[in-house]
């Protein structure tokens, strides 16, 4: 009874900083502001997390518990493909619904990388394994994870500052996949490779207007637009698959 007080303090600490957070930057977000709105001392906020720094790291561990908790409630079906759907749908829906939770685990400028994140990867791995068990994968599973990884962040955080552009993640999604798993029912090769272009094409258009802005910081954004200008590149030069 005595550790409950202590544990619902820190809890509301929690709670009130991922709030501010929905509403602000992290850089604009203080620990003076956190200690007004959850009516609470600066020493209070320094015994649970020892400074600012520390107090994100908790909001970022905090979120990847919940984000975790959701993971492990989602049941697994005979077609790893549709489970692989799920896992990127409920990465997305995650992030949308905790853009704060979110911007923390996988968008900080702050914190950097959390360590929690490498269970998220391995639960997307677990997916990937799967279809290379059943002979699925277009590349390996590293490569596989690596390109989920990438595009489903920067579909996230773009939707987070886009609420507007739903649609945005099953495009990017089905081209992502188009890439790196084969289809039980693939579409013929051109087809496939028509509808890659064009997603891709599309987003990468959208993203390099000076209109668009993203939470994604210069690296990030970087990263994930030379990602799109592959998948562009690789699906309007890849040769016709004659032997496959």
């Amino acid at each position: 009874m005595s550790t409950n007080p202590p544990r619902s303090t820190r809890q509301h600490i929690l709670d009130v900083t991922a709030a501010l957070l929905e509403c602000s930057n992290i850089d604009e977000v203080s620990v003076r502001e956190v200690c007004q709105a959850a009516e609470v001392g600066a020493p209070t906020i320094y015994h649970h997390f020892g400074d600012k720094r520390g107090l994100l790291e908790a909001v970022a561990r905090e979120g990847f518990e919940r984000y975790l908790a959701d993971s492990r409630r989602r049941a697994s079906s005979e077609e790893p493909l549709q489970d692989l759907r799920l896992v990127w749908n409920g990465h997305v829906e995650f992030g949308v619904s905790h853009p704060a939770f979110y911007g923390l685990m996988f968008g900080a400028r702050t914190t950097g990388p959390h360590p929690a994140s490498d269970e998220v990867w391995k639960i997307l791995r677990a997916s990937v394994l799967r279809l290379a068990a059943v002979g699925r994968l277009l590349t390996t599973p590293e490569q596989a994870v690596l390109t989920i990884c990438a595009a489903a962040v920067g579909t996230t955080l773009t939707l987070i500052s886009h609420p507007d552009a739903a649609e945005l993640s099953d495009r990017i999604r089905e081209a992502v996949f188009a890439v790196v798993v084969r289809q039980e029912e693939a579409l013929p090769r051109q087809d496939a490779t028509h509808v890659l272009r064009t997603q891709a094409e599309t987003l990468l258009a959208t993203l390099n207007t000076s209109a668009v802005d993203t939470p994604l910081t210069a690296d990030e954004r970087a990263m994930f637009l030379a990602l799109l200008e592959l998948m562009v590149c690789s699906s309007s030069t890849r040769p016709s698959a004659a032997g496959s």
